[in-house]
């Protein structure tokens, strides 16, 4: 903003007056031939001093200042050269600029900011599994048990997203899909999303330590770290961060599995594998047409800096998901039906696979996204189905060992009493 001091001196710097005006507005006028430049007199002000009096420099030494806003330029000649430019009508307009107040101070939204902080579907996805491994486990079912480990590891898997997205805040404003998280348009401060971090870790770690038992707290909470700490910032220097990135993947089934039945079994470690490869395909299908985005933010994906290994992992792992669905039976964890039902959807899943192999563009790793996410809950579902026990092992012999007992001292004891008697 320009102010200029109206003085008694003021006929003398009129060209530097009338220079400084015309920069100021940033037009750029069209050349005409060269005239005078306008007297001072020109200068008609629009505010409190009216538009039709002119003022002697005697009055104009008492006015004040007089701020560029105040004042309308109706035609200025710019002296050049040779040459004048004249200048057309400028009027100068303040923009309207609507101010809002960040963070967003409206309390109706903070439930919908929460559930953009925790990545909703990410972690939605995340209490999904879990649910199925607690449901597959070989025990009773529990309803309060069942409670309290989805929701710890839904608040685990909500704290490491957020804590996620405070670190990531200037990758993801570079990335088309990242670009309105609630961190990057400052409906959030981090401040914020730290505290509700914190919050949510601790509330899950106790709910799977207090409900549940100390095996699924430590899974969750080591799951938590590695998210975290591990493989948050691998992603900036190593394309190692896909394969610890799906480890942890792979653990929140197997949380589930061990709140239900309290040990880890075999079919807890099968399931693992299968969700662990199953991520392979899934995510290197989908990074593979973010590449300009992984590129642009900086991060280490296979998919940007070894495209051919990225092509590679996703067939072999779909080829690893259907030797683990095979090993199922055989680990006397389900039935045969199972490899049996999940042979031709694994067959379908190898072939586009190899598809995205040979063609490596946007319409074979658009498949097959696609098709991983219709395998994975068809998985989930058929294992559940199929599953060989609905009691544990060490429950049914404890259950059988207890009956003779309680038959031997019931046939001890009545012959006492009768003879009592």
């Amino acid at each position: 903003m320009f102010r200029f001091v109206l003085n008694g001196s003021l006929q003398h710097n009129k060209s530097t007056l009338i220079r400084s005006i015309l920069y100021s507005t940033k037009q750029l006028p069209k050349k005409v031939l060269a005239t005078e430049p306008k007297a001072i007199d020109d200068l008609k002000p629009h505010h409190k001093y009216g538009g039709n009096e002119k003022y002697s420099s005697d009055q104009l030494h008492t006015l004040k200042t007089v701020s560029f806003d105040e004042i309308r330029v109706e035609t200025i000649a710019q002296e050049i050269p040779n040459i004048v430019q004249n200048a057309a009508v400028v009027e100068q307009k303040k923009p309207i600029i609507n101010w809002e107040p960040t963070p967003l101070s409206d309390s109706s939204k903070l439930i919908n900011q929460y559930l953009m902080l925790s990545k909703i579907r990410l972690t939605t996805l995340v209490v999904i599994t879990t649910m199925v491994g607690y449901g597959i486990a070989p025990a009773p079912f529990d309803p309060s048990t069942f409670l309290y480990c989805t929701v710890g590891t839904g608040l685990c898997s909500a704290a490491a997203n957020a804590v996620n997205q405070y670190h990531e805040v200037p990758f993801d404003a570079q990335m088309a899909r990242t670009k309105n998280r609630v961190l990057v348009r400052g409906q959030l401060t981090p401040l914020h999303s730290i505290n509700f971090a914190i919050a949510s870790a601790l509330i899950g770690s106790g709910l799977l330590y207090f409900g549940v038992n100390g095996y699924a707290a430590a899974l969750g909470a080591g799951n938590l770290f590695l998210y975290t700490s591990v493989y948050t910032p691998m992603k900036r220097f190593s394309i190692l961060n896909t394969w610890v990135g799906s480890v942890v993947g792979a653990i929140p089934p197997v949380i589930g599995w061990v709140g239900c039945s309290g040990a880890f079994e075999p079919g807890c470690f099968l399931l693992a594998a299968l969700l662990y490869s199953w991520q392979f395909p899934h995510f290197n299908a989908l990074s593979w047409n973010l590449r300009p985005d992984y590129s642009r933010a900086g991060y280490r994906m296979m998919a940007v800096t070894d495209p051919a290994l990225c092509r590679r992992t996703a067939l072999r792992h779909t080829v690893a998901l259907s030797v683990f669905s095979a090993l199922a039976p055989v680990l006397d964890v389900t039935n045969i039906w199972f490899a049996l039902e999940m042979l031709p959807l694994n067959a379908y899943f190898i072939y586009l696979a190899y598809k995205f192999y040979q063609k490596s563009d946007s319409g074979s790793s658009r498949k097959l996204f696609r098709f991983s996410l219709i395998q994975l809950p068809v998985l989930m579902i058929l294992f559940f189905v199929n599953k060989k026990e609905w009691i544990s092992k060490k429950e049914t012999i404890g259950k059988l060992t207890a009956a003779p007992l309680a038959t031997d001292a019931s046939a001890m004891i009545a012959p006492t009493i009768k003879a009592i008697l």
